[in-house]
Parts: C-alpha cells; sequence; structure tokens
C-alpha cells in the first residue's frame, strides 16, 4: 500500500511538473514575441521621425511635387495610427510604396542628391530599413515557436485551458518583400 501510494504520489507530482514547465514555456514564447514587437515598433518610431525631414529637404527642391508630399505624409499618419499587427503591416506596405515614389521624384534633381542633409537622411532611412527587416525577422521567429506550440499535442491542452491565442506574423506584401526601399543613388 505504502508503495502504491508513492507511485500515486510520483506520477501527481510528474503530471504537475509537465503542466507548469509548459505554461511557463508558454509565458516566455509569448513574452518574447512581445518583446520582437516592442523591437519593430521603436524602428518604425524611428522611420516615422526621419520622414518629415526627408519630405522637408526634398520639398526644398522639387517644390512641385505636391502628390508625392501628401501621399508620403498620408501614409506615414496611417501607418502610426495602425493598432492590429495586420493593419500595421498593410499601412506599412503603404508607405514604402510612397517612400519610392519619393525617392524616384529625388532622382530628377541632382543638386538634392548632393545635399549632404539629403544624403545623411537617406542613411539613416537605410539603416533603420535594415533594422526593421531585422526585427521582424525576430518577430516572425518567435510568433511562429509560439503558434507551433499552440498547436502541438499535448502543449495544446494547456493552451486551451488557459486561452493562449496564436498571434499574427508581421508580413509585407510580396511586391514590397522582393523590392525594397531604394534609398542610394
Amino acid at each position: 500500500m505504502n508503495t502504491l501510494l508513492w507511485i500515486i504520489l510520483g506520477i501527481v507530482a510528474v503530471i504537475v511538473g509537465w503542466f507548469v514547465a509548459a505554461y511557463n514555456g508558454f509565458i516566455r514564447l509569448i513574452n518574447r514575441a512581445k518583446e520582437a514587437w516592442s523591437d519593430i515598433d521603436v524602428q518604425l518610431k524611428r522611420r516615422y521621425n526621419l520622414i518629415p525631414n526627408l519630405v522637408e529637404t526634398v520639398k526644398g527642391y522639387a517644390t512641385h511635387e505636391r502628390e508625392v508630399f501628401e501621399k508620403v505624409t498620408e501614409a506615414r499618419t496611417r501607418a502610426m495610427g495602425a493598432q492590429s499587427t495586420q493593419e500595421r503591416a498593410k499601412s506599412e506596405n503603404m508607405l514604402t510604396g510612397a517612400l519610392k515614389s519619393l525617392f524616384a521624384v529625388s532622382e530628377n534633381y541632382p543638386q538634392l542628391k548632393a545635399n549632404e542633409n539629403f544624403l545623411e537622411l537617406q542613411h539613416e532611412l537605410s539603416d533603420t530599413e535594415n533594422k526593421i527587416q531585422a526585427a521582424r525577422r525576430f518577430y516572425n521567429t518567435n510568433v511562429r515557436d509560439l503558434n507551433i506550440k499552440i498547436d502541438s499535442f499535448p502543449a495544446n491542452i494547456i493552451a486551451g485551458v488557459f486561452a493562449f491565442k496564436k498571434m499574427d506574423f508581421f508580413e509585407l506584401e510580396e511586391e514590397a518583400a522582393r523590392k525594397p526601399v531604394k534609398v542610394d543613388f
């Protein structure tokens, strides 16, 4: 009888230990994904802060390109106001397209391309785009790991009990992914 009690207690301890470890694993993955999203958010804010300076610099040389400036400004405003991951991805794709238009316009102004402030802004934006891409990969890796664990047996039991939800990937449209923003001439 004493041995049977120890065996039952051992089995219960193993189940409770697994339950705790699985729960903590979910918490770790969720926090990593949130941290990764925070990295994306920081880089996107940096990008948003560079855009007005870039637009003003280009405006000084290309005053008749009002439509391009309006598109960039509108896309930036939408991106800053996006709430969900999907909204953010869509608005970021629009902003990338608007920036491509802005840089295409700047091609027509040789004095602008030689402007030191413009060149520095180009460099900063290029650096920021690279950091956004790296942060996006880090975020998507963590989201993938979380989503796999939510779908995998027996961890899906814990996910169901505690209502852990899958997270959305932060994806670029295929065209945007194939054609990065051109920032150097």
